[in-house]
């Protein structure tokens, strides 16, 4: 019986119908990536705000005050009385709950300078100009509680870390487009929730689940992908990371088109249900259901596909050779039973942490250099463009494993080599920086392919799965790293930032070669790579 392999072959390795799917899953890319980078424009700093004297409110509704007067009666003797308080965190430790006056309210504190009045800090009841312009002025998350708002990006962080075990688990227990489809309903309705969370414990809750679904989405288009062209066709895995790119450009727009965050959110979550159509158009991976001993399916939909593809499969292929073996659940133990898999699975783990932590790490300290956000944001999306580009035009040239070395390695230096260059010459600084931002782009994006090709269809879900989260604990760790080591020495993280790349640069040389070969279909076939690659 001819292996799935010859039969893919003969049906088209990447015809007119594995393009249809490769579009329509690359979606994905685009509202995973808004998801991801959300919180940018979710958390806004409000443009003013002040902290409300006690029974402020009432009294405004009795004077017909303004906002601004309100705001004048209340911050104004601040700066009269020569105090520093901008009255956002501190007001004035009084209380309007007495007859006052519309015109001089602070008069029935006697002829007390307003100097002299006591500060007392603001734990509640703070006034906005837009109050519905971010979550920072939907949930108070200012002054104490601006710590809040890292926390609610830490707890998407956290989603996207079960997603990746929870999920890809699934994936390879129950198939991929199942575990797809219900990720996509599952982000749709917990994005939709989101938006309309009454208090600020609902919102992390539902934005925990938002990020585990998320997590699931992205994951399993990717394996989608790679299990249904041939051996010299997935490096379309590459291609995704360009709409994840697109995803970063796309979102600055929608945040300056729609002026409130429940907009905002709502508009990258309610295309996830746009996705629930994949059902009729998208297939199980036909390997997959060969994994499961399903071979009549997996025939019927190489059929499906030859003939989108015009192709024509010969009578012999009426059935696909199956393993005999009995296929079991995957399990951590299973990535690390056999000396090739372990050493995959380790080296994976610390380029998925070191390349999520490095890139944050240099996005946040290049930072938006003020001006316009949505300009500025839209421009830092588009230079990890010619990333995509450069490993489209190399990397079945020459291969996967000396890109994936070389990128880290030239991020490594790039790092170092900006710690030590001096202030006086800041372009060449930012040059030799964004150079060292391309470095790591590039390796984060060979990781993705790499790591599919490196593991066994059986346990090819799970393994990337498990790998990437440590991507989400290099990314909650990133900003605590970042400002701590900055705070000692502030091109201290540029030296860490070395090490790490280049420790990994050197430890990806040590992967066997995947360029050419097809898709390994158990630990043996994995075993065998070491051998002859």
């Amino acid at each position: 019986m001819p292996s799935f392999d010859e039969v893919l072959k003969e049906a088209g390795e990447f015809g007119r119908f594995q393009k249809r799917v490769f579009f329509l899953l690359c979606q994905t890319g685009i509202t995973f990536s808004s998801l991801f980078a959300s919180v940018v424009f979710l958390g806004q700093a409000p443009d003013e705000y002040w902290c409300r004297i006690p029974a402020a409110a009432e009294l405004s509704e009795r004077c017909g005050w303004t906002l601004e007067e309100e705001r004048n009666f209340t911050v104004l003797p601040l700066h009269l009385g020569n105090r520093s308080s901008s009255g956002e965190c501190e007001r004035l430790d009084v209380s309007w709950d007495t007859p006052a006056s519309c015109t001089s309210p602070l008069t029935c504190y006697g002829n007390c300078s307003t100097g002299n009045l006591q500060l007392t800090t603001c734990h509640d009841n703070w006034v906005y100009k837009n109050p519905h312009s971010s979550i920072i002025s939907e949930y108070d998350l200012v002054c104490g509680n601006a710590w809040m708002l890292d926390l609610s990006q830490a707890i998407l962080n956290l989603g996207f870390l079960v997603g990746a075990f929870i999920l890809g688990y699934a994936a390879d227990r129950y198939g991929r487009i199942l575990i797809y489809l219900l990720s996509c309903l599952g982000v749709g309705i917990c994005g939709t929730v989101v938006a309309f969370a009454p208090n600020f414990t609902v919102f992390l809750i539902f934005r925990f689940l938002q990020g585990m679904f998320g997590k699931g989405t992205w994951m399993t288009c990717y394996v989608i992908v790679t299990e249904i062209v041939g051996s010299d066709q997935r490096i379309v895995g590459i291609v995704i990371q360009i709409f994840f790119t697109l995803g970063i450009m796309i979102l600055p727009g929608i945040a300056y088109l729609v002026p409130t965050w429940q907009g905002i959110q709502l508009a990258i979550s309610l295309p996830n249900f746009f996705f629930l159509l994949y059902y009729w158009v998208v297939p199980e991976s036909p390997r997959w259901l060969l994994t499961r001993k399903k071979g009549e399916k997996a025939l019927k939909i190489m059929h499906n596909i030859a003939k989108h593809n015009g192709k024509y499969l010969s009578p012999h292929y009426s059935q696909i050779t199956i393993s005999n073996k009995e296929v079991s659940n995957p399990s951590f133990l299973d990535l690390v039973r056999t000396p090739q898999m372990r050493r995959n699975t380790f080296i994976l783990m610390y380029a998925w942490f070191a390349s999520a932590l490095i890139y944050q790490g240099l996005v946040m300290r290049l930072g938006i250099v003020g001006g316009n956000l949505y300009l500025d944001f839209f421009i830092s999306g588009a230079v990890e463009l010619p990333a995509a580009l450069l490993i489209l035009v190399t990397i079945d040239r020459i291969g996967r494993r000396l890109p994936f070395a070389i990128s880290n390695i030239v991020a490594g230096i790039a790092c170092l080599i900006t710690a030590f260059l001096p202030e006086d010459v800041p372009w060449l600084k930012m040059t030799v920086a964004t150079l060292g931002r391309l470095g790591i782009t590039i390796a984060f994006e060979i990781v993705y392919l790499v790591n599919t090709e490196l593991y066994p269809t059986t346990l090819r879900n799970f393994g990337v799965s498990l790998c990437s989260s440590l991507c989400d604990l290099g990314g909650i760790i990133a900003p605590f790293l970042l400002f701590r080591l900055a705070a000692v020495w502030l091109e201290l993280p540029l030296i860490i930032f070395s090490i790490l790349a280049v420790v990994c640069g050197l430890l990806v040389l040590l992967l066997p070669e995947t360029k050419g070969i097809s898709l390994p279909e158990t630990v043996e076939d994995v075993e065998q790579l070491s051998r002859y690659y």
